[in-house]
């Protein structure tokens, strides 16, 4: 049995199977007919979907996200209806807006030329640049975590059937991934992502007790456009993809994890939570957090590097036409769980809390 077919059955199909892609021409066309958008398309490196943006020189930009033909529409309508609540409630948030076709259909479905059913968006294009191509600043990181604050406060009293779907990037479900262990190097990196699942196992009952609500997921650098020449400095919080309802650590968890330096030496004994703090101290302006969830943070920051080591090295050997993307982010995270594996687990208790 080959590796896509023996673990695709344990993993969502849009993380495990192929699909044809969309070539710009037939994305153009795409867009024309249900939108009456006329540009030149440029694909996005994405995870899973096919990603345009859309020039439509004064119709403005747009992005153009044509779904895997396995993500459930249920789950796009989650995210549709999302973005519509935070345009409602939030209306000063940089959030995309989500745009209806030219009959009025929030996700309409089209049949691609290789014949198969995708379902399409279209949503506002944020200027800017990507935090993952650039630098910031301590000030500029509280701002991050002053819109993570404001973001969930927005989302608060937001439902849908679709938000307790089970996304494999929530930490919450790392131990239900360390079937995808053997796909981590052997030696000391397999054995830097163990200890990080036995530690995780020991938190998972307190975590379990957490507060939870929608939340975006994953504050990662890649996900948040900034511009240095603006007094908000950040300009978009794009891709809603793996929102889902969670623990409020946890989305914390995240966007500190995704400001740990993507260069560490060891050596030095340097603390991996420097920068992240910033982004703590603009959160706490504008929301609460409990002293158990402060704790927790750092063992879940832990765990978000091993569930991205497990999915990235399994997702690696299925596509390897695709590794350079999708192992863009993974060789930082060796350092990282090096420096969690060498200190103890009150150490890590204490390291927002001291």
């Amino acid at each position: 049995m080959d590796l896509k077919h023996q673990y695709g059955a344990l993993r969502a199909a849009e993380l495990s199977e192929a699909c044809h892609p969309v070539g710009t021409t037939e994305a153009e066309a795409i867009s024309e007919r249900l939108y009456g958008t006329r540009g030149s398309a440029t694909r996005f490196e994405t995870e899973k979907d096919d990603t345009f943006l859309l020039d439509c020189a004064t119709q403005g930009k747009f992005v153009l996200k044509i779904a895997h033909p396995s993500e459930r529409m249920e789950e796009l309508d989650f995210q549709v209806a999302l973005m519509r609540h935070l345009e409602r409630r939030a209306p000063d948030l940089p959030v995309p807006r989500t745009l209806r076709d030219v009959d009025g259909a929030d996700l309409p479905i089209v049949t691609t030329s290789a014949g198969e059913r995708r379902v399409v968006r279209l949503i506002t294009f944020m200027a800017g640049i990507p935090l993952d191509r650039t630098f910031c600043t301590a000030p500029q990181r509280e701002r991050i975590g002053e819109i993570l604050a404001k973001l969930r406060h927005s989302m608060a009293d937001f439902s849908h059937p679709a938000d307790g779907r089970a996304v494999a990037w929530d930490v919450t479900h790392l131990l239900d991934l360390s079937d995808l262990m053997s796909f981590i190097p052997k030696g000391s990196k397999r054995a830097w992502t163990v200890r990080a699942l036995e530690r995780f196992a020991e938190i998972k009952p307190k975590l379990d007790l957490c507060r939870r609500q929608v939340l975006h997921n994953d504050f990662n650098t890649s996900n948040l456009v900034v511009d240095h020449a603006t007094p908000q400095f950040l300009t978009g919080v794009i891709d809603f993809g793996d929102a889902v309802r969670t623990a409020i650590a946890v989305d914390v968890s995240t966007a500190l994890m995704n400001q740990m330096p993507k260069t560490f030496d060891h050596g030095n004994r340097g603390d991996l939570f420097d920068a992240p703090r910033d982004v703590l101290r603009g959160y706490l302006r504008h929301a609460d957090l409990t002293d158990e969830e402060l704790r927790l943070i750092p063992f879940l920051a832990m765990g978000r590097l091993a569930v991205r080591a497990l999915l990235t090295c399994w997702r690696a050997e299925i596509f390897p036409e695709n590794s350079r993307y999708i192992l863009r982010n993974t060789e930082a995270g060796w350092a990282h769980l090096e420096w969690f594996h060498s200190i103890s687990a009150a150490q890590i208790s204490d390291l927002l809390t001291r």
